[in-house]
């Protein structure tokens, strides 16, 4: 099991804010009844393998490709927050799954990035980075998200939930900017494969959109935080920045999947990785939709109604590709078995 396995639950919990920011509450509802089975189902499937294949765990940890995926955890339990509290209207679970989020973001981020300082040998920067790293910003940038959408509902003690969510939004966008250079580095001074353009790359551009979604919350509780009102102008167009980021990655990574897929004709079948691409898509939704509301351009929200139905269409074929695959090795289990 890949770490970057609760990448399904932030996919079914993006789809469902995303349809819910744009008048789909049925839509909305559905998914965060499904992702209240989905992510605690991960998290039980987390523990047995922790408890199973502790050694396989702790080798994911030191993988330089791998250990990043283990941010995933955070950025589902933030996005799960978030959807109950938007669409399931439970505060006290938001802020539960709030505080769930800041310990494993601190725990993770100190560790992982403690190992791959410490360890003696490490590859090479071709076969060593990849998309996959800036789950680390999205970790940073959902917790950023769900404070600012709760300091609200803190009254006065509200200001101390945004200073803190614009202090993480902040040093989520600084990881973003070191990591997307390496990136960058890698794709523009490397040979690239088909094989090496995974899933995880399309996190160049989810990780500037939840930066972006993280922005323009902070922009709409400007009134509960004197420190953010100060700065406020620097957040609005910091975070049209990073909507602009996202933006430009879109057309380029549907660039390469196009080059991937029908150019090199890699083959197209499911990976657990994929839940890593319809995020994004759920994610660009989501946050242009809520960057509409922020900067008074109620235009923008023609791109999200018409982008939800793409980030549905993706999340259905991921599940289609999984319930194939689940079928295929149940078969493939029944014809290894020996005759009673």
């Amino acid at each position: 099991m890949h770490p970057a396995i609760f990448a399904m639950a932030m996919a079914t919990g993006i789809v469902s804010i995303a349809a819910h920011l744009v008048g789909l509450q049925s839509v909305a509802r559905a998914f965060f009844g499904l992702n209240l089975v989905v992510c605690p189902t991960i998290w039980v499937l987390t523990l047995v393998r922790l408890a199973r294949h502790r050694d396989r765990v702790v080798a994911d940890l030191l993988h330089h490709g791998r250990s990043v995926g283990f941010f995933t955890a955070v950025a589902a339990t933030c996005v799960l927050g978030t959807q109950c509290l938007l669409v399931g209207g439970a505060v006290r679970a938001a802020v539960a799954l709030w505080v769930a989020g800041i310990v494993l973001y601190a725990v993770l981020t100190y560790a992982i990035f403690t190992l791959l300082t410490v360890k003696r040998e490490k590859p090479a920067l071709a076969e060593g980075i990849n998309g996959g790293w800036l789950v680390a910003v999205v970790a940073a940038q959902s917790v950023a998200s769900l404070g600012a959408l709760l300091a609200p509902r803190f009254a006065e003690n509200g200001q101390y939930a945004l200073f803190f969510s614009l202090a993480m939004w902040l040093g989520g966008g600084m990881l973003y900017i070191w990591i997307i250079g390496l990136i960058f580095y890698r794709y523009t001074f490397f040979p690239m494969a088909p094989a090496d353009l995974a899933p995880p790359y399309w996190v160049n551009m989810g990780a500037a959109a939840i930066s972006a979604l993280a922005g323009a919350t902070l922009v709409s509780a400007e009134a509960y935080s004197p420190v953010l009102r100060q700065v406020l102008p620097f957040v609005r167009g910091l975070t049209v920045l990073w909507w602009a980021t996202a933006t430009w990655w879109l057309p380029m990574l549907v660039i390469l999947a196009l080059w991937r897929h029908g150019y090199r004709k890699f083959p197209l079948r499911y990976d657990a990785l994929y839940w890593g691409a319809v995020f994004p898509l759920g994610m660009y939704t989501a946050a242009t939709a809520r960057l509409s509301k922020a900067l008074d351009a109620p235009y923008l929200m023609a791109i999200p109604r018409v982008f939800v139905y793409v980030a549905l269409s993706a999340w259905a074929l991921t599940m289609f590709g999984l319930l194939i695959r689940l079928v295929s090795l149940t078969r493939g289990g029944r014809s290894r078995a020996p005759a009673q």
